[in-house]
């Protein structure tokens, strides 16, 4: 069945791939994005100012793929500002005011970033522990879909995407983050597929969902997210633990232990 969907963010790395793989499908796609990178079809606007020239495009379409944004983890809190909640906050707005049926919000693995030397699953109701204005940025906007859809009735998936890289998108230990963003890789076809869903699951109210490729030995559970969607992961990959891998995590869990103490102590102080 053919959909109409906004995309924001939608000259962007994800943003392009979903792009190219709606468009095979014979979707309708409004795109938006504060720089178009010439492409005649992406409308440029700035979402962090309200704008009637760019809500307009909101109105009655079947979801809104929330994309735009800082993506880095090194976003200073005033970027994070301004293009990760000020405009968040419009996009979900614009998208109640103009009657769209769902949005899908590009949330993060920045969110539990904290958890990173746990041994626990990770399922999305973990508590949450962003170390970076980035990640505090991708838990507000979670919360903002809970409040979107108790007030609103706007039906909200979250997705905490993991590690898609530009280009050929090819797992091994190139990535960074060592095992952890290896484990948190998701390949361009789950990552198009699981989108497609999103946008035609019914009876999703509201969701924070995990999104990664089905790699062996990782943490985050994604039988949650195959269940709410009706889609399964294709594929995935184990992490390539390569020698500077194996001691710069031992260095880093010895640098969180010792975090740790310290925190401990000052929390029995007095200020």
């Amino acid at each position: 069945m053919t959909k109409t969907v906004l995309i924001t963010g939608a000259s962007g790395n994800i943003g392009s791939k979903l792009r190219a793989h709606f468009s095979a499908l014979g979707w309708s796609l409004r795109l938006l994005d504060v720089d178009s990178g010439g492409e005649p079809s992406i409308q440029q606007a700035d979402l962090s100012v309200w704008d009637e020239s760019w809500v307009r495009a909101f109105a009655g379409v079947d979801a809104v793929i929330h994309l735009a944004g800082r993506p880095s983890p090194r976003t200073s809190w005033a970027e994070v500002q301004q293009y990760n909640l000020d405009l968040c906050l419009n996009v979900y707005e614009a998208a109640a005011r103009q009657g769209a049926r769902r949005l899908v919000f590009a949330s993060s693995n920045w969110t539990v970033a904290g958890q990173r030397f746990e041994d626990f699953p990770l399922t999305t109701d973990v508590e949450p522990r962003p170390v970076n204005a980035y990640g505090v940025s991708k838990l507000v906007g979670e919360r903002l879909g809970r409040s979107y859809h108790d007030r609103w009735g706007l039906s909200v998936i979250c997705f905490r995407i993991g590690y898609c890289q530009r280009g050929e998108n090819r797992p091994g230990a190139h990535m960074g983050w060592g095992s952890w963003g290896q484990l948190m890789w998701l390949s361009d076809r789950d990552l198009c597929t699981a989108m497609e869903r999103s946008v035609a699951a019914e009876g999703i109210g509201f969701a924070v969902l995990n999104l990664m490729s089905n790699n062996p030995g990782m943490r985050w559970d994604i039988a949650t997210t195959e269940r709410a969607l009706g889609w399964t992961a294709q594929d995935g990959a184990a992490p390539e633990l390569t020698p500077d891998i194996v001691d710069g995590e031992a260095a880093a869990r010895q640098t969180r232990a010792l975090q740790t103490q310290l925190d401990t102590l000052d929390q029995t102080r007095r200020w």
